[in-house]
């Protein structure tokens, strides 16, 4: 038996999406499949003290060796999935659905004289149209009893409906006109058929349209203060959506398709793909590949030919793939090449790997990319996976000391350093053509990510309007942030995050974040940017070394350099930058857009001379809103903390003079 610690996901590596999760053995098998509404909770559960878990939960983690998981969208999709891989693998330690019972489907036996409409468990029988499955019964039933209204079609069994014509007497559903009773002639055969062409066609359809004429009769009622009848329409919209809805892991049973997903940069790329046999999810396998600068296109083109062309060899893309294929033990049916090929964007030599595809398998294969509804809604959904695989391997890469080690060396070497840079920063400069300008601060201590020493600024500039340009803004920025570490550990920080508030604590009387020292300074940028940054060091004497990373080519550049430092893409050094100029990018656009969204509300105290944020934060603190600001006296204002009498006459002038058409103080 494994220790369930030596396979234990790292906390960060596991999303807190829904998603389904399976537990395998030594020998390959899937030994319990499972859902979870948050998959890092659901899966931490596992991994607790053995004395707390479910003696058979416990064995089971002591039985497996790994766990895999899969993203889904929704709850809905992940009951589903995790439905169809139990079904399908047959978990040991699974004791969901051990009663053998499906999901249910609404059924149309078409095959009869008098077809029937009903709910049923069982499995498909010919001649018989199946909708489904759906996971809530209930709105089956009740969507059930809603499509006999607007469509009477029989619904009994056999038995009764033999006993209502033997006996010339209608069921129950007959007398309240939720049956056409075509047992006892009320209809002929013909004309119930018409009815169950039409509730076919409905269920075929997307049901917009009766959809759409009761929720207009919901809102007629309403507005006539019928409410009653207004709620009840209102339930019937709601059980009409839900018999209408499709889930996007469960298409149309002739569909035999293969859907990749794709997520990259310019290091690496991340390919996941669903196999979808008799329009069921069968399987899932994904690789991480090294890009070397190739495009979307040539990379789905070598996959390709990888994955159908040989199944054994990862061939010349160098494909690791970052998790063994249950598929082989369970499912041999997606090794096949399929009928379709979903792929995210179609490779220029599409028609030359059809034609050899189709050579392959001795059939047509036709090679796609779903724009809207169903189909689109999955290839969102394997993308989402492949999102995620490429960050869980991104972050196992950054948490292996020996990798970390070795970029950390790669930089002091490439360099030309005394010592290897244990605390690097980071700077990022971000704004809107040149408005709402902001930088980030991002630090790495021992190539790790240091999340609680990030910093955002302010760009103000010298007249308080914000940087000419990005190389002004990086100057004002380092400028703040060196002269805050020449002032000494007691310095205030330079930031314009907000400090804490309340009394002092142990941890207020450390070292403030400004006061360390970084080994490196990386800017995001080239050389214009490297030679900014330098100016900066040298003008106060700070004594640290600076490069930029640009983005296009991923060159490193160093200050006062023509040629910048090519690093190979394989390089751990490279991949560490990478990571942690675009940590600094998605912190400081993060950032600016918080800030964009705050400026374009704008409220009447932005008008007011010289009233700033903490005043008028102040304001609305002590009078709970702006109108009352605008009602209260010169005194009542010179009550405010850090408002004297001759400042608050001011603000009461300002806000009591007339308005004109325009004017911001009318809103």
């Amino acid at each position: 038996m494994a220790d369930p610690q030596s396979y234990r996901p790292r906390t960060q590596d596991i999303p807190e999406n829904p998603g389904v999760y399976r537990f395998i053995d030594d020998d390959g098998r899937v030994i319990y499949v499972g859902k979870a509404k948050n998959l890092r909770k659901r899966l931490l559960s596992y991994f607790r003290d053995p004395v707390v878990l479910h003696p058979r939960t416990r064995q089971m983690v002591f039985t497996a060796v790994r766990v895999v998981w899969v993203v889904v969208k929704s709850e809905l999709e992940a009951l589903t999935l995790e439905y169809a891989w139990i079904k399908e693998y047959n978990p040991r330690f699974n004791v969901m659905y051990r009663d053998d019972k499906s999901y249910p489907y609404l059924a149309v036996t078409m095959s009869e004289e008098f077809p029937r409409l009903m709910v049923t468990r069982d499995s498909h029988k010919r001649g018989t149209r199946y909708y489904g499955p759906y996971t809530q019964v209930w709105a089956v039933r009740e969507s059930l009893e809603l499509l006999l209204r607007v469509f009477p079609v029989r619904s009994c069994t056999k038995g009764v409906f033999n006993s209502a014509k033997k006996s010339g007497r209608p069921c129950l559903n007959g007398y309240i006109d939720r049956c056409s009773a075509p047992c006892v002639g009320r209809v002929s055969a013909e004309e119930h058929r018409e009815l169950v062409n039409s509730i076919v066609k409905f269920l075929d359809g997307t049901g917009e349209a009766l959809i759409k004429q009761k929720t207009l009769a919901m809102q007629s009622a309403s507005e006539n203060l019928e409410f009653e009848l207004a709620a009840k329409l209102r339930d019937q919209v709601q059980a009409l959506q839900t018999i209408a809805q499709k889930n996007t892991v469960v298409l149309d049973a002739n569909i035999d398709a293969d859907v990749f997903g794709l997520e990259f940069d310019e290091i690496e790329a991340s390919v996941q793909v669903f196999y979808i046999r008799g329009g069921r999810i069968r399987g899932q396998r994904g690789w991480v590949t090294d890009t070397s600068g190739t495009g979307p296109e040539e990379l789905l083109s070598e996959l390709l030919i990888q994955v159908y062309g040989t199944y054994s060899n990862a061939g010349s893309m160098n494909v690791k793939e970052d998790a063994k294929s249950v598929d082989d033990v369970a499912h041999t049916a997606t090794k096949a090449i399929p009928r379709q090929i979903w792929l995210p964007s179609i490779p220029s030599d599409a028609q030359t790997l059809q034609t050899w595809l189709t050579s392959l398998r001795g059939a047509k294969v036709e090679i796609r990319t779903p724009r809207k509804g169903l189909k689109a809604q999955l290839m969102s959904t394997v993308h989402l996976n492949a999102v995620q695989a490429l960050r869980r391997h991104k972050l196992h890469r950054s948490g292996d000391i020996t990798e970390r080690s070795q970029a950390l060396e790669e930089l002091r070497s490439g360099l030309s350093l005394d010592r290897a840079p244990l605390r690097i920063e980071c700077y990022d400069i971000s704004h809107t053509q040149g408005t709402h300008q902001v930088a980030s601060m991002v630090v790495f201590e021992d190539g790790l990510a240091k999340k609680q020493d990030y910093r955002h600024f302010i760009v103000r500039g010298p007249d308080g309007n914000g940087a000419r340009d990005d190389t002004a803004a990086m100057d004002e920025v380092l400028h703040r942030r060196l002269q805050r570490l020449a002032s000494g550990a007691d310095a205030a920080d330079a930031s314009d995050d907000e400090p804490t508030s309340g009394p002092e604590t142990e941890a207020d009387r450390k070292p403030h974040r400004f006061a360390y020292r970084p080994d490196l300074i990386v800017v995001d940028g080239g050389l214009p940017q490297v030679n900014a940054a330098q100016r900066v060091v040298d003008e106060l004497g700070a004594d640290i070394p600076v490069i930029g990373l640009a983005k296009r080519l991923e060159e490193i550049w160093i200050p006062n350099e023509d040629f910048p430092l090519i690093l190979p893409r394989t390089s751990p050094s490279l991949r560490m930058l990478q990571y942690l100029r675009d940590e600094s990018h998605r912190f400081a656009i993060t950032f600016h857009r918080k800030k964009r969204s705050k400026a374009m509300t704008r409220s009447i105290l932005d008008d007011v001379p010289g009233l700033g944020p903490v005043r008028q934060k102040a304001l609305l603190k002590h009078f709970g809103s702006v109108s009352r600001i605008r009602k209260a006296s010169v005194e009542d204002l010179s009550a405010v903390k850090g408002i004297g009498s001759t400042y608050a006459t001011t603000i009461y002038n300002f806000l009591a003079k007339p308005t004109e058409p325009g004017d911001p103080r009318q809103a």
